[in-house]
């Protein structure tokens, strides 16, 4: 099981164990993260999963697809690291990563 590094928006950093075929935000969900408020359950038709993901990692999260990149222009907190957890499945490639849960708009 990949170890996920979670920061919340006060900054305080935990570390999760992940389960392989879930999503990141199951994972930061199920961890206790009562910030991340996952509205839509990973439908990817919200942004309310949104994370800053650690830029070395950038490119083992996979490719943002259409409808990501779409919910994401709605956030004043995007920035070039931006993902919805919901959308970067867990898997050993990932085993590391530093993710911080954005700012709520």
């Amino acid at each position: 099981m990949p170890k996920i590094n979670v920061i919340t928006r006060e900054g305080e950093s935990s570390e999760v164990e992940a389960e392989n075929g879930l999503t990141l935000m199951e994972v930061i969900r199920d961890g206790g993260f009562d910030e991340l408020l996952a509205l839509c359950g990973g439908c990817c038709s919200c942004a309310t999963c949104h994370v800053h993901v650690d830029a070395a990692f950038k490119g083992k999260v996979g490719e943002m697809g259409e409808d990501e990149d779409d919910l994401l222009e709605s956030s004043d907190h995007r920035d070039e690291n931006s993902r919805l957890s919901c959308q970067i499945e867990v898997s050993d490639a990932i085993e590391g990563l530093t993710v911080t849960i954005a700012q709520e708009d």
